[in-house]
């Protein structure tokens, strides 16, 4: 069993991005449309992502408990700490 993605879906992945912003070539869009017509597999990925993109758009930013942002900001310290030279 091959369960490595069809190059097709595999342009549809790389792609996905600037499908979504409108951001590609009109040929490009077409044939990726066309084979969201053909792939379930593909159309779940573009449509899941376009959910959770309109989800995270509409919605309000949650606040971080104190003592979450506390121990948030100690960490970021500590590797920052790590990285410098």
């Amino acid at each position: 069993m091959n369960l490595s993605p069809k190059p097709k879906c595999n342009k549809v992945l790389s792609e996905l991005s600037d499908y979504l912003d409108k951001g590609i070539d009109p040929a490009l869009r077409a044939e990726i449309e066309q084979h969201l017509m053909k792939c379930k597999d593909c159309r779940v990925v573009v449509d899941t992502t376009k959910k959770t993109i309109d989800i995270f758009c509409n919605s309000e930013p949650a606040p971080i408990p104190e003592d979450a942002r506390h121990r948030l900001y100690e960490a970021l310290q500590r590797k920052i700490k790590n990285c410098q030279p």
